[in-house]
């Protein structure tokens, strides 16, 4: 994200002003509307399993002034990958909390893959419908970078890293006892998660993931398209 494109400026390399303006529009979207989503479906989920947390405490919302934690959303700005406030989930009221908890963890990924996919329909819907001008290629290169956006942050919270989603879905195999020492060294795999990001260890592996899902996601919504012969 802007991190790449400041390290590009700094080695003299030319950039794509309206390419930089259209990741930052596509962002901007995500930071107020899907993180928000994203924290909500987390959630609604826990509500429906019987933990009535998150609506007690007026978390049950797309108000992005509830969700938006300022330093994830200068990271996903900055560097692609960010978090909001979460959603306050209490296992207690779960009748089975280790699979609950993995079923509320699971639903914020989701959610990404959902807002993509919608994404995805409209940069097709473009694609066959509008025509060609500089306004339909920026609002285009924005509608894609905004499904990159949300399948980067699926994957991202996928980690099977505390405190992310994929700790909590990895939970629901781990004994009771391997559980408790796993979040007894959060801060560890913490540290170890961003030194391994800003590393670029994890960038390989990571864009591996998210260009299986990307393919998945555009052929979804491509396929209405092809049955009726307009792809």
């Amino acid at each position: 994200m802007l991190f790449d494109v400041i390290r590009s400026l700094t080695a003299g390399q030319h950039v794509d002003v309206w390419a930089v303006l259209a990741q930052v529009i596509s962002v901007v979207f995500v930071i107020l509307c899907i993180l928000p989503l994203h924290e909500f479906a987390h959630g609604w989920v826990a509500n429906k399993l019987g933990d009535p947390t998150a609506k007690l405490e007026g978390r049950l919302t797309l108000n992005p002034l509830a969700s938006v934690d300022p330093m994830g959303a200068v990271a996903l700005i900055l560097f692609g990958f960010g978090w909001a406030k979460p959603v306050p989930v209490n296992s207690r009221y779960f009748k089975n909390p280790k699979r609950d908890m993995a079923i509320t963890a699971l639903a914020g990924p989701v959610s990404n893959l959902l807002a993509a996919l919608v994404g995805a329909i409209l940069v097709v819907l473009m694609e066959v419908f509008s025509p060609y001008n500089a306004f339909t290629a920026f609002l285009f290169n924005v509608l894609s970078y905004y499904v990159v956006v949300n399948i980067s942050l699926a994957v991202f919270n996928l980690i099977p890293m505390p405190p992310l989603d994929g700790s909590r879905i990895v939970g629901a195999f781990l004994s009771d006892r391997a559980l408790s020492t796993y979040y007894r060294y959060q801060n560890v795999f913490v540290m170890i998660m961003f030194l391994l990001l800003l590393s670029g260890a994890m960038s390989g592996p990571l864009y591996t993931v998210q260009s299986f899902f990307y393919r998945i996601i555009m052929s979804l919504a491509e396929a209405p398209f092809r049955l009726f012969g307009l792809l």
